[in-house]
């Protein structure tokens, strides 16, 4: 599995790229491998104040429905519109293409993430 090293991850295997306050969110190539072949996402909508921790969407694949984590705690400020048309890229391509939103983060409540080193031990990878 690909586990890029200038990432940080969670536990319930979302990745966040941090620049400054802002904070791009995507799943793993492990979740997206584990899920399958994505069909459906729905997104957080735009403004939406989330915090760290609760389900801010969902993921539908042909073996199962799962839900997404927000890492981080702030507002949705964007959202990847290319993924309602073509959810797939989840699958090709988890830590490019296939980002799920970005977050204003109202705090660095990202220190319970896990680095890569981390996040390898977690999945065996």
């Amino acid at each position: 599995m690909n586990v890029p090293d200038d990432l940080r991850y969670s536990t319930d295997h979302e990745w966040i790229r941090r620049d400054g306050n802002l904070v791009r969110i995507g799943v793993t190539d492990y979740a997206q491998d584990s899920l399958g072949d994505v069909v459906f996402v729905d997104l957080p909508a735009m403004g939406t104040t989330v915090n760290r921790g609760e389900a801010i969407g969902e993921i539908e694949s042909t073996k199962a429905v799962s839900e997404l984590y927000a890492p981080v705690s702030g507002e949705v400020v964007e959202v990847n519109e290319a993924l309602r048309d073509s959810p797939d890229l989840l699958n090709r391509d988890p830590y490019g293409a296939g980002w799920w939103c970005v977050i204003r983060a109202s705090s660095s409540d990202d220190d319970t993430l896990l680095d890569p080193a981390a996040y390898r031990s977690l999945t065996g990878s």
